[in-house]
């Protein structure tokens, strides 16, 4: 298994309706992009806003193996996400690692 996580921060005039937008686009990934095991994607609701540094939507994707993670990288779904909200993006994070199913 290979675990695919990214952290987003939006640029400060973006809407919660825009991000939530974003949410569900990524959420729709699951079924439609082979490779895909699970997927959850959300805005940061923590209350430890001291640790945020602006980062506020998480996705966490797991993938049958690292091919599938890199295929996930070019397939078009993603490649739209990317082209549509990369204006709105301020920062962004991307942990990948792999594990061993338990």
């Amino acid at each position: 298994m290979f675990e695919h996580m990214v952290l987003l921060k939006f640029k400060p005039d973006v809407s919660i309706a825009e991000q939530e937008d974003a949410v569900r686009r990524a959420q729709n990934f699951k079924g439609e992009i082979p490779g895909i095991v699970d997927l959850s994607a959300g805005i940061n609701v923590t209350e430890e806003i001291e640790h945020t540094q602006g980062f506020t939507l998480g996705i966490r994707v797991t993938f049958e193996n690292q091919q599938a993670c890199r295929e996930y990288i070019q397939h078009p779904l993603h490649q739209n996400l990317l082209q549509s909200i990369g204006p709105f993006v301020d920062g962004i994070i991307v942990i990948d690692y792999p594990f061993a199913a338990s």
